[in-house]
């Protein structure tokens, strides 16, 4: 895949992981139904973001230097993170008794949602700094992104609406991050 196809389709992703991030939202707030629908699709946030964040990654590469590659990774490792951790949620412990699900959030497992949690915030921190010195996304939903990430990252750890308003925060800066890659499209030879 040439990278003029790749950043139209990291766009498209970044407005999917947007929609996603406002439905999970919505539906921990009680504003959609807790469906079967609404459940499975919640781990697809993270990893829409994910795509995305290569392709936000990739068209600033040069500008964000070794920070832009280390926020990267670590950004990509808690989003990978994050996305195992929604689905252990949304298809493991949802269906354990509340013994179970304690006893493994007591534990190791909950040890590593932590330690999750931690990663993805040192990305997006180091991969917004990057991103603000390279220069090449407006500042404003780059700021937007981490201000929303870090409640978006600590989901049991803040109050619930502060993660919700971190969700909507952070997906508002993925979609408008997401724009200049889908005005990418315009630049793809027809084939």
């Amino acid at each position: 895949m040439t990278s003029t196809r790749l950043f139209p389709l990291a766009g498209s992703a970044g407005l999917a992981c947007a929609l996603l991030l406002v439905v999970n939202a919505a539906r921990r707030a009680g504003l959609l139904p807790d469906t079967d629908l609404t459940e499975s699709i919640a781990p697809l946030a993270a990893l829409a973001g994910l795509f995305a964040l290569t392709g936000l990654y990739l068209w600033q590469r040069a500008e964000a230097g070794a920070l832009g590659l280390v926020g990267y990774v670590l950004n990509a490792a808690g989003l990978a993170g994050a996305f195992a951790i929604e689905y252990t949620l949304h298809f493991v412990l949802r269906y354990l008794d509340p013994g179970t699900v304690d006893r493994l959030v007591d534990g190791g497992t909950g040890t590593a949602f932590r330690a999750t949690a931690v990663v993805l915030i040192l990305g997006v921190l180091a991969f917004s700094a990057a991103s603000l010195r390279a220069r090449r996304f407006p500042p404003i939903p780059v700021a937007l992104y981490a201000v929303g990430m870090i409640p978006g990252s600590l989901r049991n750890a803040v109050p619930e609406p502060l993660y919700l308003s971190g969700l909507v925060l952070a997906a508002l800066a993925v979609a408008w991050l997401s724009l200049p890659l889908l005005a990418l499209i315009k630049e793809v030879p027809a084939t």
